[in-house]
């Protein structure tokens, strides 16, 4: 395999340097070349033509004829001098057919145009399939980003189960309840965080297991929660809080777990609401 061409290979050459291939199978009437000077015009000269060390052109008679239609006096061109005779007719070939295989999903060709004040004659489509293909875009249904967004259905035998972990790099993810000291010990493996974030149920707000917690039943839980933390004495810990209303007053469910970290040792260094 031959190494790949790099940019620095790209020379600019006078036109009158360049000799048309005089058995080129592929033809180039006087609407194509008018509009890929059109689009050279529009995004400039973006691909060098491919030539011999002769000067005979490989690929890009094309561009050629509209750089002459231009009024240009040289091109940028890449010299594939390690190619036979034989492999330069078959390149040729190759570089016209092999592009014609492949198709255009047509609604999202539209997408991309339509949303843009965009003169569409540049982009080469036949004037007879781009009225067609307008004629026929509002028939076809809006494309959203729902499909991808959409959450599935659990499958019937779950890959990941309770305790399974999973290694992330040098992450861990762990698939389990955070209450219970087991899994988290699995997780940790005899190691210590230095930060702690978690955002348990906002008491009665959410379901916790079978039944919603109680504002008493939170506070246990948290101090669960943060006896078994396995985290080290200066290490700090994160709490995401919602807010409560009960009876048109705001509820702070929270106070009798305060002050058990108070009581604990803990200290609180910062609250934002």
């Amino acid at each position: 395999m031959n190494a790949p061409l790099l940019p620095s290979q790209i020379q600019h050459w006078p036109l009158a340097r360049l000799k048309p291939y005089t058995r080129n199978a592929k033809t180039h009437d006087a609407d194509q070349v008018a509009k890929i000077a059109a689009s050279m015009a529009e995004f400039g000269w973006t691909v060098p033509v491919l030539v011999a060390t002769d000067g005979e052109l490989i690929a890009g008679h094309g561009r050629i004829l509209a750089a002459t239609h231009l009024g240009l006096t040289e091109a940028p061109v890449i010299v594939l001098g390690h190619l036979t005779e034989a492999q330069r007719r078959a390149y040729r070939i190759a570089d016209d057919k092999v592009t014609e295989l492949g198709g255009w999903d047509e609604a999202l060709l539209l997408q991309a145009f339509l949303a843009e004040d965009f003169d569409l004659g540049l982009i080469g489509i036949p004037e007879d399939e781009l009225e067609a293909l307008l004629a026929d875009a509002d028939d076809r249904p809006a494309i959203t980003d729902d499909a991808a967004d959409a959450i599935p259905e659990p499958p019937a035998e779950p890959i990941t189960r309770p305790g399974d972990i999973w290694a992330l790099g040098n992450h861990r993810l762990c698939c389990g309840d955070t209450t219970d000291p087991t899994p988290v010990a699995r997780l940790m493996q005899g190691e210590q965080a230095t930060l702690m974030f978690t955002s348990p149920p906002y008491a009665q707000q959410r379901e916790y297991g079978a039944a919603k917690k109680k504002v008493g039943d939170w506070d246990a839980l948290m101090q669960g929660v943060f006896t078994a933390a396995p985290v080290t004495a200066d290490a700090q810990l994160l709490v995401n809080l919602g807010q409560m209303h009960r009876d048109s007053e705001w509820q702070p469910y929270w106070e009798g777990w305060v002050e058990w970290i108070r009581i604990s040792g803990w200290r609180r260094f910062g609250w934002y609401a």
